[in-house]
């Protein structure tokens, strides 16, 4: 099963030229702001990470995701990696409804490890046959949302016929209301939380799973020790733990979020969904407007699957987002009507 992700500024550079400094990267949902980093004593990268600073930055995750003291939680090198251990740790091998278009991480991890796939456009459509549910919300990458009550009720059905119910709210960190991770601990839910989309650092690998403290027992096993590296920890524990420091951060998040909806609907270009983190547009000369916009070095995100889609991420600031306005109408001009 071959996956496109955002992302490979490499693999556009060499094709389309350039530096990677004169290009507008747009093509994953990560902020492009990255949180102010705290200072990192040469002790943290000299040791092996100690229990004492795992210990504190899952209370720290707790508190900051809402989920109470019975909530099991594990860190992890990335979300992927918990996605990838999923299949083999939630119930033995059956059919997984999968709720799409969305991340395709999910679909090919179960099918890899033998699972049968049920798509399903609304969470309505699952089967009462199917023993593990997959929603990712906020959605990517159509941003779609699934009400907090309805995804409860739906943890409730898939619990009281042994099921799971994997929520992946990567982009939640931006949209509280959306995240039931305050209902984490209950039977047969499991919440993936990703921790570099919100604060701009992808590149730091950093996951974590909210759950039962029997599933998180099982994942931790098969992460081993020393999974998450001390400075990811003492980064993560940072970020959690200042409340001015994140309310500033997100108050600029939204501003961008307003840039780029601003430079879209003036490029005539229609917004059919997205987060805080992204947009979705639909145009019907999406793939051509991809490729036109590599020409003016602008990477954005487009679909196999849904030829007519084009996402969109944030641009860093207004002068960013100027020189995406004026390479988008470079690109649409060269657009054959």
């Amino acid at each position: 099963m071959q996956i496109e992700h955002g992302g490979a500024l490499d693999r556009a550079v060499e094709r389309f030229g350039g530096a990677p400094s004169d290009w507008i990267d747009l093509s994953t949902g990560i902020n492009p702001e990255v949180l102010p980093l705290p200072p990192i004593g040469l002790e943290i990268w000299n040791r092996l990470p100690d229990e004492k600073l795992l210990t504190s930055t899952l209370n720290a995750a707790r508190k900051y995701y809402g989920a109470g003291a019975e909530a099991g939680i594990v860190a992890a090198p990335g979300t992927q990696s918990l996605i990838q251990m999923l299949p083999d740790v939630v119930a033995a091998k059956g059919e997984v409804a999968i709720v799409g278009p969305t991340y395709q991480e999910h679909g090919a991890s179960f099918l890899n490890a033998g699972w049968r796939i049920s798509s399903c456009v609304s969470i309505d459509e699952i089967l009462p046959t199917s023993k593990v549910a997959v929603v990712v919300n906020p959605n990517n990458p159509d941003g779609r949302i699934v009400l907090r009550a309805s995804l409860l009720e739906l943890a409730g059905r898939m619990e009281s016929r042994g099921g799971v119910l994997i929520v992946d709210e990567a982009f939640a960190d931006a949209h509280p209301e959306a995240s039931i991770a305050d209902h984490t601990g209950i039977s047969g839910l499991i919440i993936l939380k990703s921790f570099g989309k919100f604060f701009g650092l992808g590149g730091l690998r950093l996951g974590f799973a909210l759950t039962t403290h029997d599933i998180a027992q099982a994942l931790k096993l098969r992460l081993g020790p020393w999974a998450v590296s001390g400075p990811a920890l003492t980064i993560a524990s940072h970020a959690f733990a200042d409340e001015i420091l994140l309310a500033g951060f997100a108050k600029r998040l939204r501003a961008r979020r307003e840039l780029l909806g601003r430079v879209l609907a003036e490029a005539g270009l229609f917004q059919i969904g997205g987060t805080m983190l992204f947009s979705l547009v639909e145009f019907k000369q999406a793939q051509q407007l991809h490729e036109a916009l590599c020409e003016q070095h602008v990477l954005t995100r487009k679909f196999d699957y849904a030829p007519q889609w084009l996402r969109f991420g944030l641009p860093l600031n207004e002068n960013e987002a100027e020189r995406l306005q004026q390479r988008l109408r470079i690109a649409l001009s060269a657009i054959p009507s």
